[in-house]
């Protein structure tokens, strides 16, 4: 019998993470086998209330619980965040096409994100972490507004920096001092003033961008500055995604389907129609 798309795994938040002012990580345990390729996006339902597209935070390789990282932006958004351990909640999907991972065997990976973007960049960065055997190496810049609105801190400012084959720096746009107390004392500016073209060999290279709208468009205009093809940039684009499976026309994107031929794309794919970064 073919898997109704429209029907919801159950599953169940187990905890919830802080993860800045206004973003939260919600670790979600599936009743059933739930699996997905880094990069496609699920739909999470609150039952009673809505669903919202997501994609996943974890690693695909972490078959017993599913996390799932939420900036509160709308009311579905918003009633998530209320919520507390033990809400039963819908998993519907995966939708959508992911990475293609063994396509970047043997090269470099150049990841730029930026704000709530890290969500999907987290997928991707432990599923190359796993394999990092196979690539050249793992060159991450990200950013953000503050260093409060860096998400992930825990692994983002520590573990992550001496992981052997990656090599991350960060910017913020504004260095007003933390809740914490502590100093900032790396880059001010916006993403793209972290990056360079020498940072990685550009003939042996792809690019993967995610983050706000404006963010991506200034990151690729950058990275096609540097003399990156556009069929080598990668970008995760986030639309008005509700059905998941090409119905109902909401996210379409020129002759593509966000839901259905995405969320991944290369620049190459979309650059020639209009309006792509709103």
């Amino acid at each position: 019998m073919t898997k109704n798309p429209y029907q919801p795994v159950n599953g169940e938040i187990v905890d919830i993470i802080d993860e800045s002012p206004t973003i939260k990580t919600f670790v979600v345990v599936p009743e059933e086998d739930f699996k997905f390729e880094t990069g496609q996006f699920v739909e999470l339902t609150l039952p009673g209330e809505g669903e919202a597209p997501f994609t996943p935070s974890s690693s695909p390789a972490d078959s017993e619980k599913m996390e799932i990282t939420i900036m509160e932006a709308g009311r579905v958004t918003a009633l998530l965040h209320r919520c507390s351990k033990g809400q039963k909640v819908g998993i519907r999907g995966p939708f959508g096409s992911g990475y293609p991972i063994d396509d970047f065997v043997g090269k470099q990976i150049y990841i730029v994100g930026g704000g709530v973007g890290l969500a999907p960049i987290r997928s991707l960065f432990l599923t190359l972490v796993d394999r990092i055997k196979d690539f050249k190496s793992v060159v991450c810049r990200f950013g953000a507004k503050t260093p409060d609105d860096f998400i992930y801190k825990n692994t983002l400012f520590g573990p992550w920096q001496k992981i052997k084959g990656v090599d991350i720096k960060l910017t913020v746009d504004e260095a007003t001092p933390a809740k914490a107390g502590a100093s900032w004392d790396g880059n001010v500016g916006v993403v793209t003033t972290i990056l360079a073209p020498g940072d990685v060999n550009i003939k042996n290279a792809v690019a993967v961008v995610c983050g706000p709208p404006i963010m991506m468009k200034f990151a690729t205009l950058k990275l096609l500055e540097f003399g990156f093809p556009a069929e080598n940039i990668y970008l995760s684009m986030e639309k008005n995604m509700s059905c998941g499976i090409g119905k109902c026309g909401h996210c379409m994107l020129g002759k593509y389907y966000v839901c259905k031929d995405g969320p991944v794309f290369t620049y190459e794919q979309i650059k020639g129609y209009p309006n792509i970064w709103d």
